[in-house]
């Protein structure tokens, strides 16, 4: 009788008991109790409606340390469970772990996207509660998408409510619509990050933010929010601002423009190790690669590099399967990248600034 039930939910998903004990020939009575005492098998949803179980396919972070976002990326092996057949993701932060913001961003955007690709997801801190509170503070779950179950419980948000603005060194997750950017988010991170590091900053903070924004915001062609946000961290003198998005991402906007319009990019793309990589480092060193033919467009990521440079910064740009890192040494710009990485939609920046590293006088 239990492969019978299987097999029906199979086609008949979000079905009530009544409807099973009919279609089955069975009293209703005997469908309730197959049910109820073979829950790891089906599931029952809010509405009491049943449907046959999800195998979950479980990834875990933690560990002694921060958590960042290679500890991210490494988790899954490879094999992203967006690329994956799981109908249901578990997510589980262990060890009392600590994630850093790049960390945060990187999860935050898989989250909602496995929603989007109609996944089951849950978060679960049972073994974490501090950072469960942290990305309480940091307004995490008001970006998450509510469809996804967190355990022990999902907070209110009422905590990052209470504190949103009291701390110059956090800047609370900021929701980035596609269709209208809030163009305040930009200054908010400035102010956070000149208050912390001081005024002399302040030019050179608000151009490379505001670029970073620009550039995601051009670049998504996305239909779902993308999201900012910052953190300061004193014992480590170090800030992180990160942007991110859930749409075609940089790579995915520019590559198919550019064989038309520009010829000798596409060469290079072609005799690349990666494709993507080719191209994301022309628009950091050449600047000028746009998918439309405004004057003056696409020249915000070099600006970003450039101030970068001055600020001895690292950029982390993570595309689909592939990261590119751009930083300063002593010989100026500087690139490195990552590749095969889980695959992840559109584009998420992380500036990354200490700040005991003088400017450059250049």
């Amino acid at each position: 009788m239990l492969d019978q039930i299987h097999a029906f939910l199979a086609d008949n998903p979000k079905s009530k008991a009544k409807t099973i004990a009919t279609a089955l020939g069975v009293d209703k009575p005997d469908i309730n109790r197959l049910l109820h005492d073979n829950t790891g098998r089906f599931e029952q949803d809010e509405a009491f409606r049943w449907s046959n179980r999800r195998a979950a396919r479980q990834i875990e972070f933690g560990g002694r340390g921060w958590l960042t976002s290679v500890n991210f990326d490494r988790a899954f092996s490879g094999v992203s469970p967006l690329s994956s057949s799981d109908d249901a993701v578990v997510l589980v932060l262990k060890d009392d772990a600590k994630p850093m913001l790049a960390f945060i961003a990187r999860l935050l955007a898989l989250c909602n996207q496995l929603v989007a690709a109609g996944k089951h997801v849950t978060l679960d801190f049972e073994e974490s509660q501090k950072a469960l509170s942290y990305l309480d503070r940091v307004g995490f779950f008001g970006v998450l998408d509510s469809a996804i179950e967190v355990l022990p419980q999902r907070p209110s948000g009422d905590l990052s409510k209470a504190y949103q603005g009291n701390n110059n060194g956090v800047i609370e997750f900021r929701l980035i619509d596609p269709a209208a950017p809030d163009a305040k988010i930009p200054k908010l991170l400035r102010n956070s990050l000149v208050s912390c590091a001081g005024e002399s900053y302040s030019k050179l903070a608000f151009t490379v933010l505001a670029e970073l924004f620009g550039n995601v915001v051009d670049h998504a062609d996305a239909s779902s929010h993308g999201f900012a946000g910052l953190q300061f961290y004193p014992k480590a003198r170090k800030i992180q601002a990160v942007i991110s998005d859930n749409g075609r991402g940089i790579v995915g906007t520019l590559a198919p423009v550019v064989p038309h319009k520009y010829p000798e990019v596409a060469i290079k793309m072609e005799e690349a190790e990666h494709a993507g990589v080719a191209l994301l480092t022309e628009v950091f060193t050449r600047g000028g690669l746009s998918q439309v033919n405004d004057e003056g467009r696409g020249v915000g990521l070099k600006r970003s590099g450039d101030v970068a440079e001055k600020f001895k910064a690292t950029i982390y740009v993570r595309q689909s399967d592939f990261e590119l890192r751009v930083y300063h040494e002593h010989d100026g710009v500087n690139f490195d990248h990552v590749l095969n990485l889980p695959y992840l939609e559109g584009t998420h920046i992380c500036f990354e600034f200490k700040l005991d590293v003088p400017q450059s006088s250049d």
